[in-house]
């Protein structure tokens, strides 16, 4: 009974720790979602070198998209004319940080975490962008990557709905219902290493050092694992004696890569750019780790602090009623599951003599609610589409429109990473 009684205890400690922060994290987000949407950064991510590359890797830092989502955002600032470098210099750096991932580790490992992460994040994603760039074609200058005509959906002018309303909802609706399971996943094993077992466990085996960082580099690149809720695993890993290194070395990998982007990173970019990308990630994540730890080899002062802040649980009232409105806001998500994305109608008017049509194409490889977003707003775009409907739930898409040419929506989905085909084919 104690045992249980401990464990629920840890859960709400680590919940209540990260809710201020997050809840504020989430309304930050929902306004940079309205200030600087994906569709803005597209806009201006093009041209090539170092100054393309470096305003790829600031844009990205502050996104609060996962290594899923930003795939989607990649391919179309790709589609839009963005070079490689740039491609992958926004690969990098956005799935490591998020503006509530940056305010949730201040909460959980202090301030020298919380400010080292987007630094390693900008700097992986300079490195891997102008890597990319010394291996770009110029045969790609004229490919089908840089047109200049746009006719994506968020190049074109729809009536929007209030900007408050519209950032509250991304903010406490979207997002957490695409961290919702991670997040609570990563409470959870956090408070289960915490209390089961020993502190201090895994220190003679891997504690510091490069052994230590390869070890979490190699849990982390093919693991699925948002930014925000590798937090409290890593928490749990430094409970065992992992050191800080090791800790952020996994915060790096995790939720830079998993399984799956690395497959659609190999089918949009190609798979020299892949390598680069893996290399990268491996690489910055080792010597973001070497690094960390030698820092507070230096600076005794600051690992104590570090110790500190992490044993030292100070959960006030302000804690603990945020974390009762973080716990509203995941129930809510869970309850109402993740809503359908809605693309608008095309700008083609209706021809005379043309066919209604409708269309249910099964998407596969879809796992957030920019998958979904992104997936609606490019089959909206298509000649013909009236509204497109993205259920993430089911993975389909409901397409309606005049003449619609169902090849067309197909190979749409494919050149955004996914695999899509008609309803009831195999």
């Amino acid at each position: 009974m104690a045992a249980v009684f401990n464990l629920l205890s840890a859960w709400w400690i680590v919940l209540a720790e990260m809710a201020p922060y997050l809840l504020f994290g989430f309304l930050v987000a929902g306004f940079l979602s309205v200030l600087i949407s994906p569709e803005w950064v597209e806009r201006h991510l093009g041209g090539r070198g170092i100054k393309a590359v470096a305003k790829a890797a600031a844009f990205g830092v502050p996104l609060p998209l996962c290594s899923c989502g930003v795939i989607t955002v990649a391919a179309s600032i790709r589609k839009h004319g963005a070079s490689r470098g740039a491609t992958v210099a926004f690969l990098l750096s956005t799935p490591q940080t998020g503006v509530d991932s940056i305010f949730a580790t201040y909460a959980l490992l202090g301030p020298v975490f919380a400010l080292y992460r987007p630094i390693v994040a900008f700097v992986t994603g300079i490195f891997g962008g102008m890597a990319a760039s010394l291996f770009e074609r110029e045969a790609d200058s004229g490919s089908e990557h840089e047109k200049d005509t746009c006719t994506e959906a968020c190049c074109t002018k729809q009536p929007q709905s209030n900007a408050v309303f519209r950032a509250l909802h991304y903010g406490f609706v979207t997002l957490p219902a695409d961290l919702v399971k991670a997040l609570l996943l990563g409470i959870i094993i956090a408070g289960v290493l915490s209390v089961f077992l020993s502190e201090d466990l895994l220190a003679p085996y891997l504690g510091g050092g490069i052994g230590a960082m390869f070890v979490m580099i190699a849990i982390g690149i093919p693991v699925y694992v948002c930014s925000t809720a590798s937090i409290p695993i890593a928490l749990g890993f430094m409970h065992l004696g992992i050191s800080p290194g090791a800790a952020l070395a996994f915060l790096i990998s995790g939720p830079a890569t998993n399984a799956a982007t690395i497959a659609v990173v190999w089918k949009v970019l190609g798979r020299r750019i892949a390598i680069i990308y893996l290399l990268t990630v491996a690489l910055g994540a080792l010597a973001a780790g070497l690094s960390l730890d030698l820092l507070y080899n230096v600076l005794p002062s600051a690992r104590l602090e570090l110790t500190q802040h992490i044993h030292q649980h100070s959960v006030g009232w302000l804690s603990h009623v945020s974390a009762v409105a973080l716990l509203l806001v995941l129930a809510n998500c869970l309850l109402r599951g993740r809503p359908a994305a809605v693309a608008g109608e095309a700008a083609e008017t209706t021809r005379e003599g043309s066919m209604h049509t409708s269309v249910t194409l099964q998407v596969k490889g879809m796992s957030c609610s920019h998958c979904a977003n992104a997936v609606a707003s490019t089959l909206g775009a298509i000649a013909g589409v009236k509204e497109a409907r993205v259920d993430l739930a089911t993975g389909q898409a409901l397409i309606s429109g005049e003449d619609v040419d169902i090849g067309a929506l197909t190979q749409a989905v494919k050149d955004l990473g996914y695999d899509a085909s008609p309803a009831g084919e195999h």
